[in-house]
């Protein structure tokens, strides 16, 4: 009796973890929804190159040829768009504004974007991916695709914000003023530098930097303050460490030392009006070979990348940036496409090429892991990736603030900037004192609403 109870209690626990199990794989608990001789087709939005030819093209042609066809899955890509204008264009599809293209099945945003879409209309990646194929992920990056306890936004790639520097003017400028890249490790060096070179050159900005207030945050969280931000989704003014560290950035951009960049700091970069550039990892893709400078005179770049400089004394602590997949919630059979079509594009070896020619990083941890060994297009591009897997093994993730409106004020913040910043050198050149200046750029700050 005993035994045949013991075999029955045993019976009952393995249709119990069976039953789990199957619970957590798409397709395991019912029969697949897919057929190869009924295939079903899921549009697409996405952000990666508006050409033909972009790389998230290839591999979706790709996946159509062999996963898709085997499957029963057609992916069609009917608009390709940019990552700041594509969060509107989903609204206005899912509104159904007259004119716009229907709301796509899959497509490319920021968790921003998503949640002004609804989390409630996405589909969960937690129900369609087991824990044991999450593993699989980097952990930050799955984390930035939460909005709340729902996992809306699948990782691809992700970015982070690097320093771009060329070695060629560098390294002579480093020469003469006893410098090297090692000074650039810190906030504390990175102005030291930037002195001795508006010093050196003869009143030229060392450094560009396309995203100065995230700057300013990252300095101000390794200082120790904690929430900078206020219910509305804009900044605490009253929060002292923040106003110390924008007033550092403030006083170097007085001084001429540094500048607000003219929408992107590479340009700056490849035309000899600064040295270095802060900016996106994937922004190495609009860098040049040689720097063009007016007279048309080049040289060569020999552009070195090294990690974004940290607070004297803390952890590196980083940005983490860019979209992620979402899948618009209709049918079982549409979410079960979506969940083949996340799998392939970000299998370690898939994922690592095709980030490899963006300047993204990859998501899933066997794609890290294989850095070291990859042949990559250029010294620059062993250079940013080189310095990726430093960040991915040193550094502190901090996710950007997903606001609703949040970037519009940024963005009129920095035009007002740029707006301001030559009268600020100027009149510091004239005799007024940095810190006064630097106080005005904090009241404008201020008055952005």
């Amino acid at each position: 009796m005993k035994k045949t109870l013991s075999f029955f209690l045993a019976g009952l626990l393995l249709i119990f973890s069976i039953t789990g199990f199957c619970l957590n794989m798409t397709g395991c608990s019912s029969k697949s929804k897919l057929d190869p001789d009924n295939p079903v087709t899921l549009t697409m939005w996405h952000v990666y190159g508006e050409q033909s030819d972009s790389p998230m093209n290839r591999l979706i042609e790709e996946f159509n040829k062999t996963v898709g066809a085997d499957k029963g899955i057609i992916i069609n890509v009917t608009m390709m768009s940019n990552a700041s204008q594509i969060g509107q264009k989903l609204l206005d599809a899912q509104n159904e504004v007259p004119g716009v293209p229907s709301m796509p099945d899959l497509f490319f945003c920021h968790s921003s974007n998503a949640e002004e879409l609804g989390v409630s209309n996405l589909l969960n990646w937690n129900d369609i991916f087991t824990e044991e194929e999450l593993n699989n992920y980097v952990p930050d990056f799955l984390e930035d695709g939460k909005i709340g306890d729902t996992l809306a936004v699948f990782p691809v790639s992700k970015s982070t914000h690097v320093l771009y520097v060329t070695g060629t003017q560098f390294d002579c400028f480093a020469k003469d003023m006893s410098v090297s890249y090692d000074d650039l490790s810190t906030w504390d060096g990175f102005f030291a530098v930037a002195e001795k070179y508006y010093e050196w050159s003869g009143g030229k900005p060392f450094c560009a930097l396309d995203y100065p207030i995230r700057c300013v945050e990252l300095n101000a969280l390794s200082k120790g303050a904690e929430n900078f931000y206020t219910e509305e989704g804009w900044y605490d003014f009253d929060n002292p460490i923040l106003k110390e560290s924008w007033l550092e950035f403030a006083e170097a951009i007085s001084k001429g030392h540094i500048v607000v960049s003219d929408l992107y700091s590479n340009t700056m970069v490849m035309t000899g009006e600064v040295i270095a550039g802060i900016g996106s990892s994937a922004s190495i893709l609009y860098y040049n070979d040689v720097i063009t400078y007016p007279d048309n005179t080049t040289e060569p770049m020999n552009l070195q990348v090294v990690p974004l400089p940290k607070t004297k004394g803390s952890d590196l602590l980083v940005t983490l940036a860019g979209v992620g997949l979402c899948s618009y919630k209709t049918t079982e059979q549409k979410a079960e496409a979506a969940a083949e079509f996340a799998r392939y594009i970000t299998e370690e070896e898939r994922n690592l090429e095709f980030v490899a020619s963006t300047g993204y990083m990859p998501v899933n941890k066997g794609s890290f892991e294989k850095i070291k060994d990859y042949d990559f297009e250029s010294k620059a591009y062993e250079n940013l990736y080189t310095t990726l897997l430093e960040v991915n093994e040193t550094a502190t993730a901090v996710r950007e603030p997903s606001f609703a409106g949040y970037y519009e004020r940024v963005y009129a913040l920095y035009d007002k900037l740029r707006e301001m910043q030559p009268q600020l050198t100027e009149r510091f050149a004239n005799g007024e004192d940095a810190a006064k200046l630097a106080d005005e750029t904090w009241e404008l700050f201020r008055s952005i609403e």
